[in-house]
């Protein structure tokens, strides 16, 4: 991988030679205001729940070079296009459209991630790029939704679209346009995303239109260049001493593959550092899955993959405000190198291996980088571990005999962290939410009984996890359920002694007084489960892991959790030692026991084995009997109680 040399003999913050910073601070700051306001244009104009109420889509800037500017999130990549549309072909007018996973350089990981681009032209050349990829309701395939979970190639997955010209020097391509509307169950809500995405980037488009109008064209790319040197020596300067040189080894684990049994799918990385660079080596990665969970990201040099993994550095930040200050742009490319498995694994997946449930293997891949740097800086540096991608839906015939297909994505919580719990119920693509519950209820045949935090499902720790949900849906009409979803065996890992939290369920008819037969626990991948009218559909979803001993928690914050409903007085006694009891104080509720926990907390710290580094949770010996080659000697696996040395 190509890189480039930091400018010399200036001081951190100042601008690169020739680049006035007030200028530079204009462009940066433009660039920042224009992806956000593209993002609220398509917020405000497309039809569809995923996109418009869930906000389940991102935005890029790019250069004429395909390098990204922008880094308040991931995006896709403007490498196909430019790949299979050279620069000189392009004309002012033109919008290029794919969701080819195999042919989208690694940045499309499933067919409902419609991407649309847009070139950007001052003095009759390209010279940037807005591009908007989203996640759309339903783009064909075996299942609504276009997820199925049992799918054993991709083209049983959706319609699959190589890069195209959707307009051409502003004529659309109305053939291509039936061709994608008529291949999906709702192609009106189609129809008006892809407008919708058009339209902002073209608005996008223009906004940098006016820059190089207002700056010129070698300031602008003098800016760009700055913007990516910012980055890349931001990362270098504040982050790399922190991390020790040398060489670690971690790997973390998918769980089901929707076609065989659950059992540990290994992703496997050996981390080296250096003064300068993290050379991440995926080799050992297990063979691709016959299930939908690969990923294909061994495209470009792996610089989708970077740029998805290098936000969790910002964790050895100095303090929590200057991490929320470090921007994560393809500048960050210059510090990483990554060394791919041969084809056929699960992040190198040969064509037409199944990817609609790749999320699994993305999130993994966090966590892969998070862990083996956890064992490379001081202790309580990295925050525990989260999963907080999972996604669900109903689909069937409403009252009135009409189709309809709700999807939903739901978070989970955050990972404790070494000054504070992780957050409850957040969602890993920035501004997106939950669907409000008067929203789903207008919308659908369903009400939706219960929305809260799930109590007690965030890792114990002198830093708890962060809640997940606890939703209650009943239905109003038949219908089926469709579901795909990690961490059902496998809690978040806690760190520093930390404790996992709470895996992922799904249960319908939870309730007492449910028959036997109807009360079901269901697995992680469901491409259709049948539901009657009545039947209540209950989600809880993970809490993150939690940060440091337990036992080291304050108990008056123990006591807070449990008067705030997140914490029962079981779990304050049996995981964090403290005896919290009832008073007759309606501003208190409840007061801690001061001799009582002491006792408590003494008996537990006698009883209990040592504690480990870093916890799996009870559910990683169950899936790790059922693996084979996972109890060799030295191997992570080895760990007892689901821990690791």
């Amino acid at each position: 991988m190509s890189q480039s040399k930091p400018q010399q003999g200036r001081e951190p913050g100042m601008a690169p030679d020739g680049v006035d910073p007030i200028v530079l601070q204009i462009v940066e700051e433009s660039l920042a205001s224009i992806e956000r306001e593209v993002e609220a244009a398509i917020e405000r104009t497309s039809r569809s729940p995923m996109i418009r109420d869930q906000h389940d889509y991102r935005v890029g800037i790019h250069d004429r070079r395909c390098r990204k500017l922008t880094g308040r999130s991931y995006s896709a990549m403007v490498d196909p296009v430019v790949r299979d549309f050279p620069l000189d072909t392009m004309q002012p007018g033109d919008v290029y459209f794919f969701n080819d996973v195999y042919l989208s350089e690694g940045s499309i990981g499933h067919l409902p991630d419609l991407c649309t681009t847009v070139p950007v032209f001052h003095d009759g050349r390209v010279v940037a790029f807005v591009q908007a990829f989203g996640h759309h309701d339903d783009i064909g395939g075996a299942v609504p939704g276009s997820m199925p979970g049992s799918a054993q190639t991709c083209f049983q997955e959706g319609l699959m679209i190589p890069p195209v010209k959707l307009v051409d020097a502003g004529t659309p391509n109305q053939a291509a346009l039936r061709i994608i509307c008529r291949n999906s169950r709702l192609p009106d809500s189609v129809a008006a995303d892809i407008d919708s995405e058009i339209a902002a980037c073209r608005m996008g488009a223009a906004r940098i239109s006016d820059l190089f109008v207002r700056f010129g064209a070698e300031t602008m790319e003098a800016c760009f260049q700055a913007v990516l040197d910012r980055c890349r020596d931001n990362f270098r300067r504040e982050i790399f001493p922190k991390i020790k040189n040398g060489t670690y080894e971690w790997e973390d684990y998918v769980e089901h593959d929707g076609v065989s049994e659950p059992r540990l799918h290994a992703l496997r990385l050996t981390m080296t550092k250096t003064d300068d660079k993290i050379v991440l080596d995926l080799r050992g990665t297990d063979p691709q899955s016959p299930g939908p969970i690969n990923w294909p990201a061994d495209y470009a040099d792996g610089r989708f993959l970077i740029k998805w993994v290098a936000p969790v550095l910002r964790s050895l930040a100095d303090t929590p405000e200057r991490a929320a200050e470090l921007d994560v742009n393809e500048g960050i490319c210059d510090l990483f190198e990554v060394i791919f498995p041969p084809k056929g694994s699960l992040i190198s997946p040969e064509f037409p291996a199944a990817t609609n449930a790749r999320s699994f293997v993305l999130l993994r891949s966090m966590g892969l980088l998070a862990g083996a740097v956890a064992h490379a800086v001081e202790h309580g540096r990295m925050p525990a571990d989260q999963e907080t991608i999972r996604y669900w839906g109903l689909h069937g015939r409403d009252q009135d005999g009409r189709f309809f297909l709700w999807r939903e994505v739901l978070g989970g919580g955050s990972g404790g962290r070494y000054y504070e719990d992780g957050s409850d119920v957040i969602h890993i693509v920035p501004d997106s939410r939950n669907q409000p519950a008067e929203f789903a209820e207008t919308r659908f045949p369903v009400i939706i009984e219960k929305l809260g935090l799930r109590r007690d499902s965030g890792g114990p720790g002198t830093r708890r996890g962060g809640l997940g949900y606890e939703k209650d849906v009943r239905l109003l009409v038949d219908a089926n359920l469709i579901l795909t979803a990690d961490r059902v065996h496998l809690g978040c890992y806690g760190v520093n002694e930390g404790a996992a939290g709470q895996p992922y369920r799904t249960v319908i008819n939870p309730e007492a007084g449910a028959s036997e037969a109807e009360a079901r626990t269901l697995p992680g991948l469901v491409d259709g489960e049948p539901l009657a009218e009545g039947d209540v559909v209950r989600i809880v979803t993970t809490g993150g892991g939690g940060w440091g001993d337990p036992l080291e928690r304050e108990p008056e914050r123990v006591r807070l959790d449990v008067v705030r409903g997140l914490v029962s007085i079981e779990a304050a006694r049996d995981d964090y030692g403290v005896i919290v009891r009832a008073v007759d104080d309606p501003r208190r509720r409840y007061e801690v026991d001061a001799a009582a926990t002491e006792s408590q907390r003494a008996a537990l710290r006698k009883a209990r084995a040592p504690r480990a580094f870093i916890d799996r949770g009870p559910g990683y010996e169950e899936l790790r009997a059922r693996t084979p080659g996972r109890t060799a000697a030295g191997s992570p696996a080895s760990a007892g109680a689901g821990a690791e040395p």
